[in-house]
């Protein structure tokens, strides 16, 4: 390997020399222990880690777009210089194979690049100008110019199921930095070696872009020691978080507590819904059970738009469901990204097996290795499905409860679910009037709607929506995938009747930056 592994966070541009261990990376597949032991980050590097971010703010935040752009631009360039590290370590790490992470590394490095052109770009920032009009009648009206700016420093979680998209320089971080905001980033501790490779590639990017120092920092010790404590330090302005719906909800918590409350931006919690009505079934039962198979059982069922939930028409899918059987009780097992994922899987389908109201459809008989999962696939009636509010509950993995009832019974039925990042319709385009109270309550219920598709698959774009109504995230308002997810960690500020040099560039009266601007 190129980067040599020390186990120790990242002060700005120092190292820790923190003695208290946090704890290893274990290898799912095996049960391994891999070195480096890692070391928690002491208060005192805390506090260290939280001036530098403050005293890199005024710095960082005052940049001009295209210098950000650059710094971002290399930063892609530096992950991919240790490409061949990220596939030595991740899949020692994760269990996900060496394609997975040379994929997610693209997908990272593309995010970092989509941001930069942003930011080249630059109407990202909503200028809007209302120009005076002092001999209006009957008031004046005053020079009014507005635009977004950056909140301050952010807390970035690293996620246990994307070691590099949604971890260290992954969509939180790249879209806070190109906002303008510094990024203390709490290490993942199921992939600790991988966070130290891509922290190393950040800074050694930060520094060939002569960055104020604390403009990035990544801390070990975990979310309920350090995390909990950067989260509730006065320099921190916004919180980036992907996991459970637990530690999400505490980190809500701990920001709502603050003297001074701060968003936290969590996404935690969503089984995404998929609604198969009799046009889509006609076409073919199947093709159809294959692909949701397909969907479901992607990646080991361990992305947060995992098809967890189907709504199936009663009295119809006989062959979907023969189908789906025959393909559950043959699949494969898969290694868990680890020990604790892997437990909860198991513990939430035998807990579903033990409702007596539930079916099990179908489970794999095919023997489990170390740390390894199966699809299982359960079936209820509608009326059941909404007597039990533990039936939303999320299986992550590859599991996935049918409810079957009428067309009406599943409109109904979608009304009374917790909100989700995606819902997906399976259908004819002459259905979509048919059933247009179904194709509204899914609207109300998701943050992307899918029509004659499966979930699984998030394309980092302008226009994508990762979010959705809690509980898939804290703030559906939001989205943490593709380039709207930098107005997270903004906040709108007007300037009355400031002289024109006064003026950020954005808004100078000669627009000599030639962006887009509302006037």
């Amino acid at each position: 390997m190129i980067t040599t592994l020390t186990g120790t966070s990242f002060i700005g541009y120092s190292r820790s020399t923190g003695t208290q261990p946090c704890g290893q990376a274990v290898n799912p597949a095996t049960g391994e222990a891999l070195a480096p032991v890692y070391l928690s980050a002491t208060s005192e590097e805390v506090e260290q880690a939280m001036a530098l971010a403050a005293a890199a703010f005024p710095v960082y935040s005052n940049l001009p777009g295209k210098t950000r752009a650059a710094f971002l631009r290399k930063i892609a360039e530096k992950i991919e210089a240790v490409v061949e590290d990220i596939v030595i370590r991740g899949p020692q790490e994760t269990a996900l194979p060496e394609p997975r992470m040379r994929g997610e590394t693209g997908r990272t490095v593309g995010q970092l690049r989509m941001f930069a052109t942003l930011l080249e770009e630059g109407s990202w920032v909503d200028a809007r100008i209302e120009r005076a009009q002092l001999d209006r009648q009957p008031i004046p009206k005053v020079d009014l110019r507005s635009m977004l700016r950056p909140l301050g420093p952010v807390a970035v979680f690293c996620a246990s199921n994307f070691p590099l998209a949604f971890s260290v320089a992954g969509g939180d971080t790249a879209s806070a930095l190109a906002a303008g905001c510094p990024v203390v980033v709490i290490a993942h501790s199921s992939h600790p070696g991988c966070a130290e490779i891509i922290a190393n590639a950040v800074i050694a990017a930060a520094k060939e872009c002569d960055m104020p120092e604390g403009v990035f920092s990544v801390l070990y010790g975990g979310g309920r020691m350090v995390g909990q404590a950067v989260v509730k330090h006065p320099v921190i302005q916004a919180v980036g978080f992907t996991g459970s719906r637990a530690a999400g909800t505490a980190l809500m918590d701990t920001a709502a507590k603050r003297p001074q409350p701060i968003p936290v931006y969590a996404e935690m919690s969503s089984i995404n819904p998929i609604v198969f009505l009799p046009g889509a079934l006609a076409k073919g039962e199947t093709a159809l059970a294959e692909a949701y198979y397909g969907s479901l059982t992607l990646g080991a069922g361990q992305f947060c738009t995992n098809p967890g939930l189907v709504f199936l028409p009663e009295g119809q899918g006989d062959e979907f469901l023969a189908k789906l059987k025959s393909l559950v009780e043959v699949g494969s097992p898969s290694t868990m990204l680890n020990a604790s994922i892997c437990k909860a899987f198991a513990d939430a389908t035998e807990s579903l097996s033990n409702i007596s109201e539930v079916n099990v459809l179908a489970r794999s008989s095919a023997e489990k290795g170390h740390g390894q999962c199966a699809p299982s696939v359960f079936t209820v009636s509608v009326e059941d499905f909404l007597k039990n509010e533990h039936l939303q509950s999320e299986m992550f993995g590859p599991g996935a409860l049918i409810v079957r009832g009428s067309v009406a019974q599943i409109e109904a039925a979608i009304a009374k679910l917790e909100g989700q990042l995606t819902a997906s319709l399976h259908g004819t385009v002459e259905e979509l009037t048919q059933y247009s109270g179904l194709v509204n309550a899914l609207q109300q219920r998701a943050g992307r709607l899918i029509f004659n598709g499966f979930p699984t698959g998030v394309e980092v774009c302008n226009s994508m929506v990762h979010g959705g109504p809690f509980p898939a995230t804290s703030d559906g308002r939001s989205s943490s995938v593709g380039t709207m997810a930098i107005y997270r960690f903004c906040r709108a500020i007007a300037w009355q009747s400031f002289p024109d040099a006064a003026l950020p560039l954005e808004l100078q009266e000669g627009n000599p930056l030639g962006i887009r601007r509302m006037e």
